[in-house]
Parts: C-alpha cells; sequence; structure tokens
C-alpha cells in the first residue's frame, strides 16, 4: 500500500478529476525509454493495488474518449488483461463492485459500436469475448446476446455486424453450450449474412462463426440443420477468387481447413462438390502459390481426418488422381542451379522452390493418410509417363514422388517391390546428374521403409548400384549421396547379407575419405559407421585399415569449417569400436579418449556440433572399455548433466498476432498453436537434452556399481524429466534410467562398494524414483510411453520390492485400475470409429495397428501384478481382491486372446506364490481355467493348462472335486491332431506337465494304471524348456522310488523310459539340469541290470545310431 505522501498525491492526480494525468501514464507505460516506462509501471501497479474500481473505469474511460488511436488500443489491451484471467496476478474482475462491472460492460458495448479504427475494434472484441466466456454461463451479462443479435441484424453497418459474428465465433470456441439454446435464431442470422451480405468482411466473419458453431455442435441433427449453409460457406471462397480477392480467399480456405479437421463429416454429404471445388483451385496456375497450396491443404486434412472421418476421401477415387497430378506438377518447378553441382553442403536445396517442398510434404502425408491400396494403383499409373521424358525434371519427379510415398504406401509396396526396384535401378544410369541423385535417394528411403524385406530380395541388384554410384567422380554431390543410401541399406541389413559385400564397399568408403569435397568425407564416415555397425564382429579384418584414416581426420579436422567432419569421426570411431569388441579396440579407444578429454577442455562455441556427437561417442567407448572407462568419468559427467538439464528454449505469442517467431536461420524452431496461443520450441536444445538422457541410462546400465558416485545428481536430474511433455524422447530416457540406478545402487551397497551407505539409501531412493514415477503415468498422454512406463515401474519393483511400503503398494494398484480404465475407454471409442459409413479394411488395419500397443500395455499390467504378487505374496491379496473387477472382465470372451492371457497369468501367480491362501479363489477361477483350455489361441490355452498344474499341485482337497473334468480338458490338449504343431507345442508341453502333476499329487483320484503311462508316453518334451527340466526331473524320481504304475506290470514300460533318458542325455543341458542328467546315467545303470538280455538288446537297436553311441561312451566312463 501507498504510505509515501508522494506517491500519495501522484494517485490522487492519477484517479482525480483531470484526465490528462492518466492519459500521460498509458503514454508512458508504451514509452522506450527504460526508466520512464519503469516508474509508470510502478504506479500502475499502485492504482491496482489501492484502487482497482477507479483504475478500470479510468481504462474504460480512456477507450471510448481517447482521441489518440495508440491509448486507444493501449487501454484495451489493458483492460482486456485485467478484465480475464488469462493472467492471474492481473486478474481485478472478481475484485471489482457491481456497479463498476455494470459500467464497464456497458462501456466496452458503446465503444464497439463507436470504435473506427478497425485494429482496435479487434482488440475490443478480444476483450468482450474472454469476460463473456467467463461471465455470461452464471448470468453474468444477460445485455450481451440481446445487443449482439441487434447488431448482426444492422444491415447498414458492416463494422458492426462483423465484430458481433467474430465475437459469436470466439464465444462458440470458448461456450458453445451457452448458445445452443438460440440455434435456430443463429442458423437464420448465419444464412443471412453468409446470403445476403454486400460486404466480404462480414461474409467472411459469418463464415467463421458458423466453422466454429458447427463444431461446438455434440449432437448430430443439430449439425444436420446446419447443412444447407455449406453451398453458402463455400460460395464465401468462389465470390472472393472470382473478384480476385485472393487475401479474402485465402482467409476463407483457413477456416474450412479448421472444418475439415475438427468436423469433416459436416462435409460428407457434399463432399463430391466441395472436394471439386479444392481441386478446381488447386489446379488453377493463374492463383497465387500461397491459395493453391490452401485448398491442397484442405484436401490432404479431410483425408488424415481419420478417426473422425475414417475412409471418407477414399470413396473419391478419381480425386485422389487430380490431386497426385496437382502434386506431381509442383515437383516439377525446380531449376538446374549451378550451385546443386558444386557439392557444398549449405546449396543442399539449390532450385527448388516452395511449390516444390510443399508438393513433397503433401505425397508424403497423403500416403500416409490414405495407405497403399489407394495411392499406389494411382502413382502406377502416373510414374509411366514421366520416367522416359527428356526434360530431367519429370523423371526427377517420379523418383522423388516414390521415395515421399513410401512409408505410407509400404505394406502394399512390399508385394510389388519387383517393379519399385528395377524402376529405381534402371534410373542409376540416366544422362542428368540430378536425377541419379533422385534414384539414389529413393533407394534410401526404399531401404528405410521397405526394410528388412528389400535388402532379403534385392541386396546383390541394391549394393552393387550404389557401389557404381560411389565412383561419379564428376558428380561428388551423388558419390556422397550414394554412401548416405549405404547407410540406410546397412541399417537394415544383417551381416550374412552384408558380409560379402564389405571389400568393395569399404575400400570405396575409404577412397571417398580422401576426397576433397567434405561432404563427400562426411557422407563416407556415416556409412563406414552403419556398416561397421550393422556387421559386427566381420567388421575386425578392415580394422587396422580404417582406423588410421579416422583418428588423422579427428586430430587434423580443427577448424570451423571441419567441426562436423570432425564431430562424425568421432561418431564413426565409436561405432566402428563397438563393433570389433573390446578387445581389438581398446588401445585405440583409450588414445581417441585423450584427444576428445582436451576437446571437452578447450573452449567450444555454443553451435558447435562437437557436443552432441562427443556425447554419443563416449557412451560406445564406454561400452568398448566397460569398467576401465571409469577414469574418464569425472570429465565426461559434468557437461553430459548439463546438457541433460537443459531448460526448453520456449517462445509464446498470441495466435493470431503478426509477429513470427524468430526462426534464427537453422531451422530449428518448430510451432504449434495450442487454442489462442503459439508456441515456438527450439528442437535443437530438446535433441541435445534427449542424447544426454540417453547417454545417462547407458552409463548407469553398463557400469553397474561403478555408476554409484553419480547416482543421485543423475537421480535429481531425470526424475523431474519423467513429465517432460516437450520431448516424447527425453521422457522415454528417463524412464528407462529409473530401474538402472536403483539397480546400481543395490549392487553398489552388495558390493561394498557404496561410500559407507547401506541399504537404507536405497530406500530412499526407492521412495525418489516410484511415486513419481507412478504420477508420471497418471499423466501421460502417450500408450506407448505408459506402456514403458508401467515395464520400468515393473524392474524398480524387482529391484526394490519388500522396501516398498504399503502406501506407495496402493497408489501403483490405483495407477493399473487407471490405466485399464483409461484402455477400455479408449478400445470404445474405436468402436464406434467401425461404425461410421466410409469405415474399410485400410482402416480396420489401422485401427488394428493401435489396438496391438493396447496389448503391449495390458502385457506390462499382467507383467507389474506377477512382479507385486511374487513380492509381496499373500499380503498382496487384499489388493488382488480390489482388483478383481478389473481383472475379471479379461477373461470374457469378447476380450482378445492377449487379455484373456494376461487375466489367466495374473490368477496363475496368485496360486503360485500365495500358496494356501490362494484357495478361497479356486472356486471362482478354476472354471475359467478349465474353460480356457479349449480357447483357440495357443498361447490362453498354454497359461490355462500351465494354471492348472499349479492348482494340482498346490491346491490340495480344494482341487480334489475338479480333477475329473481337469483330466478331461487336458486329454483334449494333448490329444487334439494338432497337438504337435508348431503354434501348439508350448500348450501341449503344460497340458502333460500339468497331466504329472495330477498323477503325483492326486494319484488316488485317478485311474493311474491308465493314465501314468499315457503320461510316460508323452515324454519327452522338448519346447518349454522351463517345464521340460521339471517333468523329466518328475520322471526320474517316479523311476528312483520304483513307481509301480510308471514301470508297469513286469517292468513292461522300462524300454521307453530308456527311450526319454536317451533322448534327454542326448540334448545336452536343453532338456534337463545337469543334475538331473547324473541321476538318469545312474538309473540307466541300474536299468541295464534288471532288463532281460533280450529286452535289453531290442530296446537298444530301437534307439537312433548317433543315440546308441553317445549313450555307449557316456556309461561306459
Amino acid at each position: 500500500m501507498a504510505t509515501d505522501p508522494t506517491q500519495l498525491h501522484q494517485l490522487s492526480l492519477l484517479l482525480g478529476a483531470d484526465p490528462t494525468h492518466f492519459e500521460t501514464l498509458i503514454t508512458h507505460l508504451m514509452s522506450s525509454s527504460n526508466d520512464q516506462r519503469s516508474t509508470a509501471e510502478s504506479l500502475f501497479n499502485l492504482c491496482k493495488q489501492t484502487n482497482p474500481d477507479s483504475l478500470l473505469l479510468r481504462l474504460t474511460q480512456l477507450l471510448s474518449s481517447s482521441s489518440l488511436p495508440e491509448i486507444r488500443a493501449m487501454s484495451a489491451v489493458l483492460l482486456r488483461k485485467h478484465l480475464t484471467s488469462a493472467s492471474d496476478d492481473s486478474f481485478l474482475y472478481p475484485k471489482l463492485n457491481e456497479s463498476t462491472r455494470s459500467t464497464i460492460k456497458n462501456s466496452l458495448l458503446s465503444s464497439l459500436q463507436h470504435e473506427t479504427t478497425k485494429s482496435i475494434t479487434k482488440k475490443i472484441n478480444d476483450t468482450i469475448s474472454e469476460l463473456a466466456s467467463a461471465v455470461l454461463p452464471d448470468g453474468g451479462w444477460p445485455e450481451l446476446l440481446p445487443f449482439m443479435f441487434q447488431c448482426v441484424t444492422a444491415q447498414n453497418n458492416h463494422n458492426l455486424q462483423e465484430s458481433a459474428l467474430l465475437i459469436f465465433a470466439r464465444l462458440a470456441q470458448f461456450i458453445g453450450e451457452t448458445l445452443i439454446p438460440h440455434l435456430a435464431t443463429l442458423h437464420g442470422v448465419f444464412l443471412n449474412c453468409l446470403n445476403n451480405s454486400t460486404s466480404g468482411e462480414v461474409r467472411i466473419a459469418a463464415l467463421n462463426a458458423t466453422i466454429n458453431f458447427i463444431q461446438c455442435l455434440t449432437n448430430n441433427s443439430d449439425r444436420e440443420n446446419f447443412q444447407d449453409l455449406l453451398p453458402l460457406m463455400m460460395r464465401t471462397l468462389t465470390e472472393a477468387l472470382n473478384g480476385n480477392q485472393e487475401a479474402t480467399a485465402q482467409e476463407a480456405l483457413e477456416l474450412l481447413i479448421e472444418l475439415a479437421g475438427g468436423e469433416p463429416r459436416f462435409l460428407r454429404k457434399q463432399i463430391v462438390e466441395v472436394v471439386g471445388s479444392m481441386l478446381q483451385i488447386a489446379e488453377a496456375g493463374s492463383l497465387e502459390e500461397g491459395t493453391r497450396h490452401l485448398a491442397i491443404e484442405f484436401v490432404i486434412t479431410l483425408a488424415e481426418a481419420r478417426e473422425r472421418a475414417p475412409g471418407m476421401m477414399r470413396k473419391l477415387p478419381q480425386f485422389v488422381h487430380r490431386l497426385f497430378m496437382v502434386l506431381m506438377g509442383m515437383l516439377l518447378d525446380i531449376e538446374d542451379d549451378q550451385q546443386w553441382h558444386g557439392a557444398e553442403t549449405e546449396d543442399e536445396d539449390a532450385g527448388e522452390t516452395s511449390n516444390y517442398g510443399f508438393g513433397q510434404e503433401c505425397l508424403d502425408r497423403l500416403a500416409i493418410a490414405l495407405g497403399g491400396n489407394t495411392v499406389l494403383p494411382v502413382a502406377s499409373e502416373v510414374f509411366p509417363a514421366f520416367l522416359p521424358a527428356s526434360e530431367w525434371q519429370q523423371p526427377h519427379a517420379a523418383l522423388i514422388a516414390l521415395a515421399q510415398i513410401a512409408e505410407g504406401c509400404s505394406k502394399v509396396m512390399i508385394k510389388n517391390l519387383d517393379q519399385v526396384v528395377s524402376m529405381v535401378l534402371n534410373s542409376f544410369q540416366h544422362p542428368h546428374p540430378r536425377v541419379r541423385w533422385a534414384a539414389i535417394n529413393a533407394i534410401g528411403q526404399l531401404s528405410t521403409d521397405l526394410g528388412p524385406d528389400l535388402q532379403m530380395k534385392y541386396h546383390q541388384l541394391v549394393l552393387p548400384a550404389l557401389a557404381g554410384a560411389m565412383d561419379d567422380v564428376q558428380n561428388p554431390r551423388v558419390q556422397a549421396h550414394a554412401a548416405s543410401a549405404v547407410l540406410n541399406f546397412s541399417e537394415n541389413c544383417t551381416p550374412d547379407i552384408l558380409t560379402p559385400y564389405l571389400d568393395g564397399v569399404v575400400s570405396k568408403l575409404l577412397v571417398l575419405l580422401q576426397n576433397g569435397k567434405q561432404m563427400v568425407q562426411e557422407g563416407a564416415l556415416t556409412a563406414l559407421a552403419s556398416v561397421a555397425d550393422s556387421s559386427k564382429e566381420h567388421f575386425q579384418k578392415y580394422y587396422d585399415a580404417v582406423m588410421p584414416y579416422l583418428k588423422a581426420i579427428l586430430v587434423n579436422a580443427n577448424d570451423k569449417s571441419n567441426r562436423m567432419l570432425r564431430a562424425k569421426s568421432m561418431e564413426c570411431i565409436s561405432l566402428v569400436g563397438m563393433a570389433v569388441g573390446k578387445d581389438k579396440c581398446r588401445d585405440d579407444a583409450k588414445q581417441v579418449m585423450d584427444v576428445l578429454m582436451s576437446l571437452q577442455a578447450s573452449q567450444m562455441e555454443a553451435d558447435d556440433p562437437t557436443t552432441s556427437y562427443m556425447l554419443q561417442a563416449w557412451a560406445r567407448l564406454c561400452k568398448c572399455l566397460g569398467q576401465d572407462f571409469l577414469p574418464y568419468m569425472r570429465v565426461v559427467m559434468p557437461p553430459l548433466l548439463h546438457s541433460a538439464q537443459l531448460k526448453p528454449d520456449v517462445t509464446i505469442t498470441s495466435a493470431d498476432s503478426d509477429a513470427d517467431i524468430d526462426d534464427n536461420d537453422d531451422g530449428s524452431m518448430e510451432t504449434i498453436t495450442l487454442g489462442d496461443k503459439r508456441i515456438g520450441i527450439r528442437t535443437s536444445v530438446l535433441e541435445e537434452k534427449a542424447t544426454a538422457c540417453n547417454m545417462l541410462c547407458c552409463y548407469a546400465d553398463e557400469l553397474k556399481e561403478g555408476f554409484f558416485p553419480w547416482i543421485d545428481q543423475v537421480a535429481t536430474t531425470l526424475v523431474p524429466l519423467l513429465k517432460f511433455y516437450f520431448h516424447e524422447e527425453v521422457r522415454k530416457a528417463a524412464v528407462s534410467a529409473m530401474p538402472e540406478l536403483l539397480g546400481s545402487a543395490k549392487l553398489a551397497v552388495e558390493k561394498g562398494q557404496s561410500q559407507g551407505h547401506n541399504e537404507s539409501y536405497i530406500k530412499q531412493l526407492s521412495d525418489y524414483i516410484v511415486p513419481a514415477l507412478v504420477e508420471a503415468l497418471h499423466k501421460e498422454p502417450e500408450v506407448e510411453i505408459c506402456a514403458s512406463m508401467l515395464d520400468s515401474l515393473t524392474e524398480c519393483i524387482q529391484v526394490s520390492g519388500p522396501l516398498l511400503d504399503e502406501s506407495q503398494v496402493r497408489s501403483i494398484v490405483e495407477e493399473i485400475k487407471q490405466v485399464i480404465t483409461a484402455s477400455s475407454v479408449r478400445k470404445q471409442e474405436r468402436l464406434e470409429r467401425v461404425k461410421a459409413e466410409d469405415f474399410d479394411a485400410e482402416e480396420r488395419e489401422l485401427l488394428e495397428e493401435e489396438n496391438e500397443l493396447e496389448e503391449e500395455l495390458f502385457d506390462q499390467v499382467g507383467d507389474c501384478l506377477g512382479t507385486l504378487i511374487k513380492t509381496f505374496k499373500a499380503s498382496f491379496l487384499p489388493f488382488f481382491d480390489e482388483l478383481s473387477p478389473y481383472i475379471t472382465p479379461m477373461w470374457g470372451k469378447d476380450k482378445t486372446a492377449e487379455e484373456r492371457r494376461i487375466a489367466i497369468c495374473i490368477f496363475d501367480d496368485v496360486v503360485e506364490h500365495c500358496k494356501e491362501a490362494a484357495l478361497k479363489y479356486y472356486d471362482t477361477y478354476v472354471p475359467f481355467l478349465l474353460e480356457a483350455c479349449n480357447d483357440e489361441s495357443p498361447d490362453v490355452c498354454q497359461a490355462a493348462v500351465y494354471g492348472i498344474g499349479i492348482c494340482a499341485e498346490l491346491g490340495g482337497s480344494a482341487f480334489k472335486p475338479l480333477v475329473g473334468e481337469a483330466l478331461s480338458r487336458l486329454n483334449g490338449v494333448i490329444s487334439h491332431p494338432n497337438a504337435l504343431h508348431s503354434d501348439n507345442t508350448m500348450a501341449y508341453d503344460n497340458a502333460v506337465s500339468a497331466l504329472g502333476k495330477i498323477c503325483e499329487f492326486h494319484r488316488d483320484s485317478i485311474d493311474a494304471a491308465r493314465i501314468v503311462p499315457a503320461w510316460l508316453n508323452c515324454l519327452p518334451i522338448k519346447s518349454d524348456l522351463i517345464e521340460a527340466k521339471v517333468v523329466h526331473d518328475q520322471l526320474c524320481s517316479l523311476v528312483e522310488r520304483s513307481d509301480r504304475e510308471l514301470l508297469g506290470p513286469n517292468n513292461q514300460y522300462l524300454p521307453k523310459i530308456v527311450h526319454v533318458f536317451a533322448e534327454v542325455i542326448c540334448a545336452g543341458k536343453e532338456l534337463a539340469a545337469e543334475q538331473t542328467v547324473s541321476r538318469m546315467i545312474n538309473l540307466l545303470r541300474q536299468i541295464q541290470q534288471m532288463l532281460p538280455p533280450a529286452t535289453l538288446a531290442s530296446t537298444w537297436s530301437s534307439l537312433e545310431p548317433q543315440q546308441q553311441i553317445a549313450l555307449q561312451s557316456i556309461l561306459s566312463s
């Protein structure tokens, strides 16, 4: 509060009778002099604190009466700031008394009527819209809507009509539900303005209001009532074009694009006319580029609006062809710029136009949105006309287009690989270097999008073609691009495919390393790195030839122009080192580390790419050196932590401001629009941060207990990043690091390397990490990252287990409930999409991909619950009871096989780990298990029969009444005609194991003389190696105690037992534990004594020859 007499005097002047003092204050707020502005801000804030009513009344007075436009504009801005809650510290409206509020509202409406300057009217519109959004729903401005309806019908005042419509548009955005009672009136108003207004600006404002209003309607029949406005909405666009008012037409197009993205189904009934008009605009060469681009953007947006209108655009193949031709035409807009041939890196795009870039981007989006079945037939029809043309731009366009559509069409392209590959490889011989470059570019892109199929089928054609292109010495840019394509090709390659070509490829890349053009050298370095990475130890042969070149570049590429070359050499050295292994590269790795250390110590400029490459190279060298890397950590960690702690570089402006977010020439600024804010984010900062976070995770993983000294710093850096929503890769890295940090701490404590800390340190760390991970999971928007978080949580529980307290377990359980519920909601929304009128096979495929992510999520739910059950055993059961209503529905036939399997596995875990405490669940759950033995999914069946086995082993008398039914179900699995088909063998093995447990634990409830030999007859089992060891050990025990039913009358089953033992022993340690194999050998020696010589001879001769030889040797030793 003001106590200073001078301030009190100033206040009394400002808010006194003479308004000029206050007007001077507002002028000073806009002053370029810092001192004057700062003094004015202090006084203004003082008014705000002491007398908010008078302050805002003064502002409204200035807005309506000042003769200076800049003062009126500033008053409108300040009113908006203080009357709306966008900036909480300035929000004064709640503090005002009722009469002030009333005066302000009336004054705003009056100013709107009388203001003549367009830009100020817009600011008043914004203030009224935002204030109304806050107070109208509670009846806080009853005069507003009648006033607006009056303005909008004032035919003779276009400015007022436009303002009212723009306010309606904003209210529809913010509080659409309060306008719905006026639906019929608004329809009439919009119809009248669109149809009859002579002002283009009023028609555009009516279009804006109509589109926002349609989007706020939740009821289909309400939207239907507005269908008759669509031709008038389109007419707004065509009339603007006919009147050569392209700026107005572009405004209309931007609004229609918003409708296409937000409410595409509104366009469905008239889609042929609407899309036809847009394509006419796109095809009109006489129009401005910007207009044509927006018309194309409309059609692409409609194609992309899959979730709201699945399949709609695929019903219009004739339009896809027209659009494709327009985009191909844009790819022809390219010059043969001499700078391109000079092959200096910065001229990469020389000769390209904005049309060309836009055409590329749209082809990519179109193919992803509509899929290969729609786009590839069109491309196959169009490309043959372009490829043989004499102007180089035409074949170039076909090859560029092919590369752009490859990702979206990949599934269909893979089925037609022959045509695709021959089309591209034929162009490797084209006389024009830019066409050859485009062919190489296509092969690189196809290697990524169609791998590994392309690599497996066409390596013998593609690699020699790329090797040939590396010899094009007249065209260094072609050589460099061929090296880059080798990188793409080898990334999806197995060592056995790559190895036969290594001699030729590596020798050519070494030649390119010595090329005078830096771009060619860089291409060769990245290709060598990728080839080494993919060929693994096969690269050892080239190590001694390659490494001296790489080290020379690292040491000598010192000046500023060579920074990227030096950075790429680090990448290459570290990848080669990882490929050939520690023993081969240890000495060089230490030398390279010394060079990197000295680089680190030098002052590097902020934009030097070395930093980011160095971070990654260190982590790879750590993998080469293992624990030998520890001495370097004190130098490596500070810059790494600094990069991981970088703050995102974010700029926020208002979405409709004219100020472009500064791009700083490096193109690394990405903008997104959220509501009425435009947010710019510098991506290069985020990428460096993500790299650093990944590296921290790598070090913890590689160095284990050696990482202990850095755990505290890394944990406090990464835990907050679990909720870093600017960049997915940062969150993923933070998520992966959590169990690594806990594991490192636990090992260090166990091995006495924890600097005096004991288990309480692990508890502390766990208490910091686990709740943060649970909270982050609760807020995570991406399904894939939710699954990673659950996986990470499961690993954390495995490490800290019993250290978790009950409240932490409860929070995990609550979160699992939330995950299951959210997933069900998403699946339900997808089912709604299936009902859409244009839903088709491609949509179903995309839907299945989304559902696969849900399955991965459910997998992680199952693993997490299984880990909690294993860790806490019976004390977890109260939580299990709470979860039952969430898990039981997953057994339903309407659920996916994966959900059923997971539900069964959770119950299997309860039975196995909670022993007698789980008996109370048998009545409820075992019938589900028995039913699931018949499930058509082998995985579900396997989980069910495994569960029956555990229940038989641990269930005692609770299982006894179920034995008969269990035998019948197991028999169904074992004797099924396809039981030994590769898909079913795991279920078969588990059923045999379960049958063995019934034989052992419920002998008195079965016809043992029939069932025990039937079990023996199924042995050995060979697919589920865990169950095999259990079952074969059980067989040993039964033979050792001369089990009557197993040996049979007169030992008649001994030959079968010998057969089983022979197979198991000859399989080494695969089918039985070492101890079991020793017991079998001893038993075989005894059986040799027990069997009559003739029986022994015939048993022996029925074995495979190699089994006879192996057993002879084992038994005689």
